[in-house]
């Protein structure tokens, strides 16, 4: 499998990154290897926090979470997926999928040989993270899912045909008109006008992407840290391709996986809360099944975090940081 590995000097002096990177090597699925950045910061005898971005995000989406979780004596792991941040990313679209993605990352989960695990999973990192979970559920004791889930082809069988006719001549719109298109639930999911931006937007900008989404809170720099990993547009294979392997339709690949998934969270009892953003037009009400359906929601503080957007780690991590302190009974780092 062909890969672009980014430069280290992309990673160099980024703002509030002051992290050291360590790698491990796993099977790229055809005869060759692949090689996973991840943090790894706190005392190696510490509780596991296992941190899981989303697209087009990496590792640097945590940043402010970090050091409290550390503060808190907890041993708090960040990998960055295949294709972002610091890990290779195969050049091709076709290399990805959602399977791939599992498979990748629980081979690489298996080879640090974590246990015991608190998952904090968000966006992307809820579809591969919660099925890491069901695959290996006694290594992980408890959960915070945030503006997250694990669809399994929500769109009803009937509007399939004619939504994949539509989705052929969507336009392309700005990264600006998006947020508007998934409020608006009249018409076309916006969740599809996200699959054609990232599939066919000419220049695929990262680092102004997440300005648009995280709204004037995200500085130029953070901006440029995000875009650090994507020297060029060769480097964004797989940020295209993401989109379109989340299983909406009910004939996409992985739908039945993810049921099969979810009669194993019909199961899971320990610690599980829902910690959504009250203004997130992508995930909102996603909260409500897993809350009705996952023995270990019962009983726990769910909440839900004002006005902290898709991004919550960066616009509300001291929120996200408590929540990881109350599902697994820790007291404050600060008292």
């Amino acid at each position: 499998m062909d890969f672009k590995r980014t430069p280290d000097e992309r990673f160099a002096n980024l703002a509030d990154y002051p992290f050291k990177p360590n790698y491990l090597q796993i099977s790229d699925g055809e005869g060759g290897e692949l090689r996973v950045h991840y943090l790894d910061e706190g005392p190696l005898d510490g509780d596991v926090v296992l941190l899981m971005h989303g697209q087009p995000a990496w590792s640097y989406l945590y940043r402010f979470m970090i050091p409290p979780l550390v503060a808190a004596g907890f041993r708090v792991i960040a990998p960055d997926l295949i294709g972002f941040g610091r890990s290779d990313k195969p050049t091709r679209q076709e290399d990805y999928s959602y399977a791939r993605h599992i498979n990748w990352m629980s081979e690489w989960m298996l080879a640090l040989d974590l246990d015991q695990i608190t998952l904090f999973c968000q966006d992307w990192g809820s579809l591969i993270g919660l099925r890491m979970l069901t695959a290996c559920p006694d290594r992980f004791s408890s959960v915070v899912l945030s503006n997250g889930g694990l669809p399994t082809g929500m769109i009803p069988p009937e509007f399939t045909e004619p939504l994949k006719s539509a989705y052929q001549t969507l336009p392309v719109v700005k990264a600006e008109e998006l947020g508007e298109r998934f409020k608006d639930t009249s018409g076309i999911p916006g969740f599809l006008y996200w699959r054609k931006f990232c599939a066919e937007s000419p220049d695929l900008e990262i680092g102004h992407l997440m300005r648009v989404a995280s709204g004037s809170t995200l500085s130029e720099a953070a901006a440029a840290a995000y875009a650090a990993p994507f020297p060029d547009q060769s480097f964004m294979a797989g940020a295209r391709r993401f989109p379109s392997l989340v299983p909406l339709f009910h004939d996409e690949p992985e739908v039945e996986e993810n049921k099969a998934a979810w009669e194993v969270l019909h199961q899971f009892d320990r610690p599980f809360m829902t910690a959504f953003a009250d203004n997130d037009p992508i995930t909102a009400g996603g909260d409500k099944r897993f809350q009705e359906e996952v023995p270990g929601c019962r009983g726990v503080a769910h909440r839900t975090i004002e006005g902290a957007g898709h991004f919550l780690q960066q616009n509300a991590p001291g929120a996200c940081v408590q929540a990881i302190l109350d599902i697994t009974g820790q007291s404050s780092p600060t008292g």
